[in-house]
């Protein structure tokens, strides 16, 4: 019953079979997680509160060897070999980290800028969530430095800087100039500059070693966002609430999933076709619906926190005012919106056959990390405690081995 649950998550728009598999499972374990054992009960409670198809999977790695470990028919050397799988890649993480920490210092832009957030640690944890395996190091530490870079500058358009000054600086980024720069205020300055470097090094290291200009896809991908945030600026300054249509068109842009994708295609590919180029200028589905889970699920977490310091513009309070609806059926169907680009996700999983596997694997856990940030609240903008829990137990704290290497007769003393 639990195992059919999970597969129905996979199911794309339209599969009415499926549909109907989901709420006879669900109904089926709200029965069964009453009479069933207590590790059996865990699991049952686990799967009905995000299935396994949403979830990041590191994380769920994590939860399911200590899940596992309460069974009494476990298998100790499988155990033991997972533990130690866990804590081998745990050790690769926080090399990165501290790699990545060394970078964020030495930019001194969270010295300099102290209006905004300083988030490397929840950045990196968002990239693992992308990409976990020890493999994509380099993936992990290009999109902890955009991460960085879109934190910093999301607080300049939120917090900080004047409609006026956000023109300019959306204007400058839109130009690519380094000439642009020099009408901008110093704080602003830094934000242009730290971001042009950073990027011009990605595409000429990318030029160096793959050949191609890449530099037009990132800049269009860069300012498009900008430009979303700008917008988003906008209505809050004329206290104009937009459209839900409206809305949502910007939002999946300024959530910034299209930077991650768009940088994480030229990160992972060796070579770049004509028709991946033109996908990702047109943001191809792909690229669009995990961008679109990505704003829901922010909205929903976010929204009585963005209204309190004036932003009138969110999924739930747009969609209330078109639709003369509570906030209960506003959050219904952003959660039901949710579902359904999800399955739309799924389908690109089959189908895609533009940007390769590499690219649709991240897509997807772009989605499922985004779940996992807002699943109680904003775990990248004001963390708590649940929040840097999830932290701990992925990159610092290792899961306790209880046998020594050498007991374990298949691997070598």
């Amino acid at each position: 019953m639990l195992s059919l649950y999970e597969a129905s998550y996979l199911g794309f728009e339209g599969e009415n079979l499926l549909d109907e598999a989901m709420e006879f499972a669900r109904a089926g374990l709200e029965d069964l997680k009453i009479h069933a054992s207590k590790s059996v009960a865990e699991q049952i409670q686990h799967a009905l509160e995000v299935p396994l198809h949403h979830r990041m999977q590191r994380l769920e790695a994590r939860w399911y060897i200590e899940a596992y470990s309460k069974r009494e028919d476990a298998n100790p050397v499988v155990l033991e070999l997972a533990k130690l799988d866990f804590n081998i890649v745990q050790s690769v993480l926080q090399g990165e980290l501290q790699e990545m920490s060394r970078w964020w210092n030495n930019m001194g832009l969270s010295k300099k800028l102290t209006f905004t957030r300083d988030r490397l640690v929840e950045c990196f944890f968002w990239t693992v969530g992308i990409g976990f395996q020890p493999q994509l190091g380099h993936l992990r530490k290009q999109l902890t430095k955009v991460a960085a870079l879109v934190t910093t500058i999301d607080d300049v358009y939120d917090v900080y800087g004047t409609l006026d000054e956000l023109v300019l600086f959306t204007d400058a980024v839109e130009r690519w100039d380094i000439k642009a720069a020099i009408d901008l205020p110093d704080y602003m300055k830094l934000c242009f500059l730290a971001l042009y470097n950073t990027i011009n090094e990605i595409v000429y290291d990318t030029l160096k070693e793959k050949g191609g200009n890449i530099l037009p896809y990132l800049t269009k991908a860069w300012a498009d966002m900008f430009k979303a945030f700008l917008q988003e600026t906008k209505w809050s300054s004329d206290k104009e609430m937009p459209n839900f249509k409206d809305y949502l068109n910007n939002g999946w842009r300024s959530v910034s999933g299209t930077i991650f994708l768009v940088h994480s295609y030229f990160i992972l590919n060796q070579t770049f076709t004509k028709e991946a180029l033109e996908g990702l200028e047109n943001y191809h589905g792909l690229l669009r619906w995990p961008s679109i889970i990505f704003r829901l699920s922010n909205d929903l977490s976010t929204a009585a926190a963005e209204l309190e310091r004036g932003e009138t513009a969110n999924s739930i309070h747009c969609y209330m005012r078109g639709t003369n609806l509570s906030e209960e059926h506003a959050r219904k169907h952003l959660n039901n919106m949710a579902e359904t680009t999800w399955k739309k996700l799924n389908k690109e999983r089959v189908v895609n056959r533009l940007f390769g596997e590499s690219l649709v694997e991240t897509a997807i856990n772009l989605a499922r990390i985004a779940k996992c940030t807002y699943q109680y609240g904003d775990g990248h903008g004001a963390p708590d405690i649940r929040a840097k829990n999830r932290v701990l137990s992925l990159i610092i704290e290792p899961i306790p081995v209880l046998v020594e290497r050498d007991q374990i007769p298949c691997l070598p003393k």
